[in-house]
């Protein structure tokens, strides 16, 4: 690989990336063009992008509401997609526990992660695949679910989470409404029963079930997140828990409380590709601009990571290529507990992606995972 802009830990250089045996053996600032390599005409070189929480994987099997399609062929297309897009290592954001009845998610949930299994014992997949279990902790029969999942070998995230009206995400009960409404075709009398059945939910369930949850992450060594925190009394509880990544907060005075505590403040691409919050909470730039802002993720939209990591410098004049390249490989990285990938460096695993750069549009031109071009 020769004539790239290679984009390094704390810098972007034109050089060449010498690879052997899956692994980065060398890195070249000579402007001179290697003999044989491949010439990257100017090309950005960056690490294999890792995304923490993807729920690309629901969206294939579920691609309409109501709708199943075969699980091992949605595990393909989702996996496809995703290396489609730079992204070298997913961690597939999966539903445990849900807060409607007529959701699909846990009737397929064992049959999802079977079909990763299925797949990566096949070797058809082409990126590294691993597991986010989302815990609904107001669901009932959560702690009853979740526990013969916990010995999956590919599990690394326990992610908290309570959508409970009125609070976290949806702070704004009309905007709640407009989305559950809308997703479950309620009438305004459903709409009500529903609602009052998710606060009895709450006040009967989540505090046991965040408790056990907890318990289990710690024995198990397993990272945990907790999702949508508000206020800084949600940061303080997820601080004494133990939490290393704070996903998605619904507020500047969380993210920024979060990251005082050395959470890794996770946003989604999409809120900055979209300029601003889906459910109308902090906008992610405000985040970036107040330096609070870790880790990229490109949640329900796989292109949103890529795209969302090379606007942020255009966005942000706080921000550097080489520190928004950083939120989409190695910070996330790190906050699992992978040290070999992430960063091109010598000794750091060949995951690497080939991008033109469109002005904040990335062209994913070629992308390798353990030194082998898988698109």
């Amino acid at each position: 690989m020769t004539n790239a802009r290679v984009v390094l830990r704390n810098s972007v250089i034109e050089g060449s990336v010498v690879l052997r045996d899956g692994a980065i053996r060398a890195v070249d600032d000579s402007p001179s063009h290697l003999p044989g390599a491949e010439d990257f005409e100017g090309d950005l070189l960056l690490p294999g992008l890792v995304e923490l929480h993807s729920d690309n994987l629901e969206r294939h099997v579920m691609p309409r509401p109501g709708t199943q399609w075969p699980v091992d062929a949605a595990v393909l297309n989702h996996d496809r997609e995703m290396t489609a897009f730079g992204v070298t290592t997913v961690c597939n954001a999966l539903s445990v526990g849900e807060v409607h009845s007529q959701a699909m998610r846990l009737a397929l949930l064992e049959e999802m992660a079977s079909g990763l299994d299925r797949q990566i014992a096949a070797g058809t997949l082409k990126a590294d695949h691993h597991l986010h279990w989302r815990c609904e902790l107001s669901y009932g029969g959560l702690l009853e679910l979740l526990e013969p999942l916990l010995e999956h070998s590919r599990l690394r995230i326990l992610s908290l989470m309570d959508h409970t009206p009125g609070q976290r995400q949806f702070t704004d009960e009309e905007r709640y409404a407009t989305y559950y409404q809308g997703k479950f075709n309620m009438s305004d009398a459903d709409l009500a029963a529903f609602i009052a059945e998710r606060k009895s939910d709450q006040q009967r369930y989540s505090q046991r079930n965040r408790a056990q949850t907890v318990r289990w992450a710690h024995e198990r060594g397993l990272v945990l997140a907790s999702h949508d925190d508000a206020t800084l009394a949600h940061v303080a509880e997820a601080a004494a828990d133990g939490v290393a990544v704070a996903e998605f907060p619904t507020t500047l005075e969380a993210a920024r409380a979060a990251h005082e505590a050395g959470q890794a403040v996770l946003m989604g691409g999409p809120n900055i590709v979209r300029g601003g919050s889906h459910s109308g909470n902090v906008n992610a730039l405000e985040l970036a601009e107040a330096g609070t802002l870790d880790v990229l993720s490109g949640d329900y939209v796989p292109a949103a990571l890529g795209h969302a990591m090379l606007l942020l410098p255009r966005l942000c004049e706080q921000i550097s290529l080489p520190q928004a390249v950083a939120m989409a490989t190695r910070n996330p990285a790190r906050a699992i507990g992978l040290e070999d990938r992430g960063e091109i460096a010598a000794g750091q695993r060949a995951d690497l992606v080939r991008v033109h750069d469109r002005d904040g549009m990335p062209g994913v031109r070629a992308v390798w995972c353990v030194g082998e071009r898988i698109a």
